[in-house]
């Protein structure tokens, strides 16, 4: 009997992509090669009134590449970048490649132990990171964690309008014994000799989120990188020479490949605003017209909540995905009513190189009608998705099971962890632990994350259906539901929520649009309104902080 799986259902909705994409080029600086070669003067980098073009982001990569090697840095070899998103990211990304060195992007949000369990993990020999992220973090755990060579840097470097809304209250503070980047990468030097690169180098170790628990390192190769930058080319159709605005944090894979990597494959700008802020990200749309960009669906609330926001700022757009977590069908409804524009989801993880899945360019897509779950979208050339039982076997059409991934965006495994790779990517196959279906047509969907399902007497109630009707109230911002300990049902739901700015709602009024919007055991009997959920820098809230919450109450009374 032929897999529904292998029959691959969704190649029907691709319309003019092509099922396959074969590489173009090796490896992710191949691209940067090819774009100096095509467009040396084309802007490569914008930040604020600043940027680089392509020509100097190869020179100055150059002359970083020749102080790190005259320093013992060389193939193999990690070094860490723990920055916001600032040119200095990029050029160093490339310097490292240019040696043959794989590079551990860094959440700038980690603290001291955060940064040491990194930087022993992966073994980082080199490290470079703000002046003041080098003052107040760095500098007390990088010596003991084994790094050798230490670059910082200052934000305020490769622009001048210093938009007080993201750089206010940046200083320079140059460390005694520490070289600058931009100023190693002005000193002119020339390249140390070249090495060659293969497409099963790892060029990134990138760290899962952690909103399960300690991170991981993902190994992710250049033909990873590659792979997916020539799939993202034939999917989107964007011309060469398209803008590419880093909605997403480059620290984050989804930032690396599918902003980074994707505008060095276009050969065209990256537009940088340090970090995201509304406001900032709503000017540089109207002021350089990027046409793509992916990024979590919070961030493209926080957009919706602004009241300066209009369809003028998205004209230049002729794609905006998000992705790091599910969409809500009432975000996307109330985004393209607002803005003109069809939010396009998408669906991937750290180990797949960022989104395998992603709805079809001008292509609206399904929402199911049992669950109200909105489609992810479909497998990317290249990529096979199965859906399977706890056994691991393949599980029908249109039922639950673990979605398994595929393909060439599949990393080969966890740094220096055997074991959790056997279990979580065996034969090459990566066990999600995300839940979701296929429908006939082969679009996908994804239910909830596996350990988030909440058992209320007997009753499975995954988080994520709770958290779509509550996004349908006018009020409410951001929703983020778990389980809580029951006398009576075991475990019960609640939600916490964050609401509209200038809009109100009280607990017992949201309790009352739930109850009659779903089953009674689904329903939050507790709702909890915060100022803010807790998220991940790349936008994904936080179950994992609101059930420690949970522990940590005693005070939580049935609703």
């Amino acid at each position: 009997m032929t897999s529904p799986y292998d029959a691959k259902p969704w190649l029907a909705r691709y319309g003019d992509v092509p099922a396959e994409v074969p590489p173009s080029v090796a490896t992710a600086l191949d691209l940067v090669h090819r774009a100096v070669r095509a467009a040396p003067e084309q802007r490569a980098i914008t930040y604020f009134d600043g940027g680089l073009r392509y020509r100097e982001v190869d020179d100055y990569s150059d002359a970083i590449a020749a102080y790190l090697a005259g320093r013992g840095f060389g193939r193999g070899d990690r070094l860490a970048l723990y920055l916001q998103n600032v040119p200095q990211f990029v050029l160093t990304l490339v310097a490292a490649w240019k040696l043959g060195g794989v590079v551990v992007p860094v959440n700038p949000m980690y603290r001291e132990r955060e940064l040491d369990l990194v930087l022993r993990d992966a073994g980082v020999s080199a490290l470079v990171c703000s002046e003041a992220a080098w003052d107040t973090v760095a500098a007390a755990v990088a010596h003991a964690a084994g790094v050798r060579v230490v670059l910082t840097t200052c934000e305020l470097d490769l622009q001048t309008r210093t938009d007080a809304r993201v750089l206010g209250g940046i200083e320079r503070r140059r460390a005694a014994g520490v070289d600058d980047v931009v100023e190693v990468a002005r000193s002119g030097a020339s390249a140390p000799p070249p090495v060659e690169l293969h497409s099963d180098d790892l060029a990134l170790i990138c760290y899962t989120s952690g909103t399960s628990g300690v991170p991981k390192g993902a190994t992710t190769t250049h033909a990873n990188l590659a792979t997916n930058a020539d799939v993202m080319i034939a999917w989107t159709g964007l011309a060469p020479g398209s803008a590419i605005f880093a909605l997403a944090p480059l620290f984050h894979i989804t930032g690396l490949a599918f902003e980074v990597v994707f505008a060095l494959a276009l050969a065209g700008p990256l537009v940088l605003c340090y970090r995201f802020d509304p406001a900032v990200a709503l000017d540089a749309f109207a002021e350089h017209r990027p046409a793509f960009t992916v990024g979590p669906a919070t961030a493209y609330m926080a957009l919706m909540a602004s009241p300066d926001a209009t369809p003028e700022h998205f004209a230049g757009f002729r794609l905006l995905i998000s992705g790091g977590a599910p969409v809500p069908p009432a975000v996307v409804e109330q985004f393209g009513r607002r803005f003109g524009h069809y939010l396009h989801s998408g669906y991937g993880l750290t180990e797949t190189t960022a989104p395998c899945v992603l709805v079809p360019v001008g292509t609206p897509a399904p929402i199911d009608p049992q669950s109200g779950t909105l489609s992810v979208g479909v497998p990317v050339p290249g990529a096979v998705l199965r859906i399977l039982d706890e056994s691991g076997g393949e599980v029908a059409i249109g039922e639950d099971g673990e979605i398994a991934v595929e393909g060439p965006m599949v990393v080969p495994g966890y740094w220096g962890q055997p074991a959790e790779t056997a279990a979580s990517i065996p034969g090459g196959r990566l066990l999600t632990g995300d839940i979701g279906f296929m429908d006939a047509d082969g679009w996908f969907y994804v239910v909830d994350r596996k350990k988030d399902m909440i058992n209320a007497a007997g009753f499975k109630v995954w988080p994520r259906e709770v958290e779509d009707v509550l996004y349908t109230h006018p009020a409410i911002r951001e929703a983020g539901v778990v389980g809580v300990p029951d006398a009576y049902r075991g475990e019960t739901v609640k939600a916490y929520v964050s609401l509209q700015p200038g809009r109100t709602a009280s607990e017992r009024e949201l309790v009352d649009y739930c109850r009659g919007r779903m089953a009674a055991y689904k329903r939050p009997r507790q709702i909890e309104i915060l100022p803010e959920l807790p998220k991940t820098i790349s936008g994904k809230i936080l179950r994992r902080e609101l059930r420690d919450a949970v522990a940590a109450s005693s005070t939580a009374q049935p609703g």
